[in-house]
């Protein structure tokens, strides 16, 4: 049976491969993007997946990553997840806590970030996204929580990383309600003198594949999940979606994976679901 083909049953993960127990969505996409921080050193995470990500990858594949929160924690090695940017368990044995001029002034606009990890109500085919409101500005359907630092991570990160729970034409967009977060080359375009200096989004990680920028910055699809179709991603998918020479199956979460994810960085499952 071939794995690009293959379908499994309506709103069921399948179980993984030999020796691995079956999985949650948030499982998989924790674990994926885990294994794309490998050889990263400093990243610019925000709360949610991308800290678990994080977390799970300090825990196997990057022990010597640096995590830095918008709050101005560098360095977090907290004793427990931490639930928002402003955790009191963050300060416990960082190993600095700057102002926040310092962190975006020097830190970011300074070049020190190797990869920003967003997520975004709405992404487009260049990276650029939305965290504002869906539907009209002035009567939106849903008003979200905006940017905070992601305009500025979107523009000052050698790269960035965006995490999204739902692969649909609602998220995946040709065109976002509200650009929230221009990617560099966008923003470039848009005026010369915008100093956007990193390559903006890169990776994507989705709840069905994982889609990678080409040389002109366009996302285009790298693998699928398990028993997830190359015709399902495309028709999730709001723009023509380009397939990149080399497709994969993504690997399913292993059971060291599993294990430090269930019992040692999420037990209460405040963001596993």
């Amino acid at each position: 049976m071939n794995p690009l083909t293959a379908q499994p049953p309506a709103g069921t993960l399948p179980a993984s491969g030999a020796g691995t127990a079956a999985y949650t969505s948030s499982e998989l996409l924790a674990a994926v993007s885990c294994r794309q921080l490998r050889g990263t050193r400093r990243v610019f995470a925000g709360i949610g997946l991308p800290t678990l990500a994080v977390a799970l990858a300090q825990k196997s594949t990057s022990p010597d990553i640096e995590q830095v929160y918008e709050s101005g924690v560098c360095g977090a090695h907290p004793p427990k997840l931490p639930e928002t940017i402003a955790d009191a368990s963050l300060a416990t044995g960082a190993e600095a806590i700057l102002t926040m001029p310092v962190l975006f002034g020097y830190v970011l606009q300074g070049g020190w970030i190797d990869v920003g990890f967003l997520g975004a109500a709405q992404i487009d085919r260049y990276g650029s996204l939305n965290s504002s409101v869906i539907g009209d500005w002035h009567a939106p359907d849903v008003r979200l929580p905006g940017s905070g630092g992601a305009a500025e991570v979107m523009a000052n990160s050698a790269e960035v990383f965006v995490v999204m729970r739902r692969h649909d034409p609602s998220s995946f967009v040709l065109e976002l309600d509200f650009c929230t977060s221009p990617s560099p080359a966008v923003a470039r375009r848009m005026d010369p003198l915008v100093p956007a200096q990193g390559r903006g989004v890169t990776t994507v990680i989705s709840d069905l594949g994982v889609l990678k920028a080409d040389d002109d910055g366009e996302l285009c699809l790298a693998s699928v999940h398990e028993g997830v179709t190359v015709e399902q991603v495309i028709a999730a998918t709001g723009w023509p979606l380009k397939v990149l020479p080399g497709l994969s199956v993504t690997p399913a979460p292993t059971e060291q994976e599993l294990h430090l994810l269930r019992h040692e960085i999420d037990p209460g499952r405040v963001y596993l679901r």
